[in-house]
């Protein structure tokens, strides 16, 4: 992707790439989640979640064109390892209580990557003075973060004792 990283705008560069790799990965994996998940709740959240990728994608893109950048052409290798090991776990023979439990942890590791993603992303963002683009990515961290705590509450409180 680059010669050489040697100003903390091409390392920018180079995290927003990535973020938006990402997300158009978890795109695609979203609903194949939402498919196999039996708890009602949990597909109900990763069908919400696939609406709020939609929309943190075209506040990337909104920030690449303001910013004149090109975020196309990159693959997110933390993103399709972290979907292959979820898809992996998906394949498995499991009772439907074990899978929701599983499908969860999955996607906690994901919002785990996301939430580290935007955070260092909103950091430099405003660091270099794009303060437009540090307000939206502090926005998409939010919401990584309330979904992860969503997500957290739904294992620990009801999913994971069913599986026991």
């Amino acid at each position: 992707m680059f010669d050489k990283l040697e100003t903390l705008d091409d390392l920018f560069e180079m995290q927003l790439k990535d973020l938006y790799s990402a997300e158009n990965q978890l795109l695609k994996a979203l609903p194949l989640m939402a498919e196999k998940a039996k708890d009602g709740r949990l597909r109900a959240g990763f069908s919400k979640h696939l609406h709020e990728t939609e929309t943190q994608v075209k506040r990337l893109e909104r920030i690449g064109k303001a910013l004149n950048l090109d975020l196309e052409g990159h693959t997110c290798k933390a993103m399709a390892g972290l979907i292959a090991e979820g898809q992996e776990t998906m394949s498995e023979r499991a009772t439907e209580e074990v899978m929701d439990a599983a499908l969860i942890a999955a996607a906690q590791r994901i919002e785990h990557y996301e939430i580290s993603g935007y955070g260092t992303a909103a950091h430099f963002a405003g660091r270099l003075g794009h303060e437009q683009a540090a307000e939206l990515l502090r926005q998409t961290l939010d919401e990584e973060q309330l979904t992860d705590t969503k997500l957290n509450d739904l294992a620990k409180n009801y999913l994971n004792r069913k599986a026991e």
